[in-house]
């Protein structure tokens, strides 16, 4: 064994510090590393799992991925695109695409004998995906939509629910303004969803598509838009380009033309503010790697003044200013790793807890979920590990050069 590594580990063991000014210092460092490690740990738990489930959210309302009409406003008022076979069968064989699905929509007003609320009727088909819908669904089933019969059922949300004392089975009537006219609805409630996106929430009614193409006076192979889910999100823009070449200003057979966009383009606000998180991480981790490493500067330095007399025997022993800084900084990694591991225990902990019980609550209305979201990722937590050991090592590089200022023949007198 190197004899250093020895020296550090006798340190390190020795109970003579136990009544000494060392020993707090000590455990302020290690509970400095602890501390700002199960910070950091905990910060980017929540910031992953938060944008990754308002990312969610999003998606699965929509999807990764719109193709619609190059004239269509940002409104719900559409003009419609052609959505035939030829085009679903280049769409599903591109490379990179898991999923494609119909959909078009319907602004108007829903009435009951007492209260009057605007929404947007959206119609899909029997191809839509209802993995995140089955996921919120809180009362109630999903009917079998179809694009060729009408159901005259319709899935709402809990918000709307609550708005207009509506229940399970219930009829409500919808209206529609065309020009001077006014068309009307009757949908009965086969169910009822809550996502917490309140941009979701507050706005739509879902139903078939034949139903909403019917009130558009559409043709059955026109629609609104395609949604289009991809395998590997982190594709998403080169799968975009790639249906850009595919279907990007192509017309049909109504002149209409064909216009793609990401879920990134169409909700620019929201990822702009998914995008600010990582900034805050960023400054939760400088500083908390900053808070760790100068209490261990804090506490290395009183080791040395308190092992001065130590100091000076090994230099009297032949041992060189570089030989004792690595007993030093030896000694000092024993005490991070012992900071390190009390932190992942308590930055685990906690994103453990929450993860099972959610017991921190957030308003949905501002947050769009209703608790904090955590996610573990093993190789953030192992990156975070591993790059905590070595800033906090090198921060105490410096330091560990106040040995050679110690004198032999006035520190081994040193009491």
């Amino acid at each position: 064994m190197d004899w250093k590594l020895f020296v550090a580990r006798r340190i390190y063991h020795s109970k003579e510090g136990e009544k000494e000014v060392s020993n707090p210092a000590v455990r302020i460092a290690m509970g400095g590393i602890a501390v700002g490690l199960a910070v950091m740990i905990v910060a980017v738990a929540v910031v992953i799992g938060f944008k990754h489930e308002v990312r969610d959210k999003v998606v699965g309302l929509g999807s990764d991925i719109t193709i619609t009409n190059f004239d269509a406003q940002k409104s719900y008022e559409t003009v419609p695109v052609v959505a035939g076979d030829s085009l679903l069968e280049v769409l599903r064989a591109s490379e990179g695409v898991k999923h494609v699905q119909r959909y078009s929509t319907k602004p108007g007003m829903i009435m009951t004998d007492d209260n009057f609320l605007g929404m947007v009727l959206k119609g899909v088909s029997q191809e839509y995906d209802w993995t995140f819908l089955k996921k919120h669904l809180q009362e109630g089933e999903i009917p079998a939509f179809s694009d060729s019969a009408s159901t005259n059922r319709t899935l709402i949300s809990r918000t709307i629910a609550n708005k207009l004392h509506l229940q399970l089975g219930d009829k409500l009537y919808t209206y529609y303004i065309e020009g001077d006219n006014v068309r009307a609805r009757r949908l009965e409630v086969a169910g009822i969803y809550q996502t917490n996106f309140s941009i979701y929430d507050d706005l739509f009614l879902i139903t078939d598509l034949y139903t909403v193409n019917r009130l558009n006076s559409w043709e059955t192979d026109q629609v609104s838009g395609v949604e289009i889910e991809v395998a590997d999100y982190n594709q998403l823009e080169a799968v975009s380009e790639s249906l850009c070449e595919q279907v990007d200003m192509k017309k049909d057979r109504f002149g209409n033309t064909y216009y793609t966009k990401t879920v990134e383009e169409s909700n620019p606000q929201i990822f702009a503010w998914l995008d600010l998180l990582d900034m805050n991480v960023w400054v939760i981790l400088i500083l908390m790697t900053g808070v760790a490493g100068f209490t261990m500067i804090s506490g290395l330095l009183i080791i040395i003044l308190e092992r001065t007399n130590m100091i000076g025997i090994l230099k009297a022993l032949g041992a060189d200013n570089l030989a004792i800084r690595k007993v030093f900084l030896s000694f000092s990694v024993f005490l991070i790793g012992r900071g390190m591991l009390w932190g992942n225990v308590v930055g685990l902990l906690f994103v453990g807890v929450q993860s099972y019980f959610r017991i921190f609550k957030l308003d949905p209305v501002t947050y769009y979920v209703d608790s904090v979201p955590v996610e573990f990722n093993l190789w953030w937590w192992v990156l975070l590990n591993v790059c905590t050991m070595i800033v906090s090592v090198l921060m105490l590089v410096g330091p560990s050069y106040l040995i050679a200022h110690i004198h032999p023949a006035k520190s081994i007198r040193f009491e």
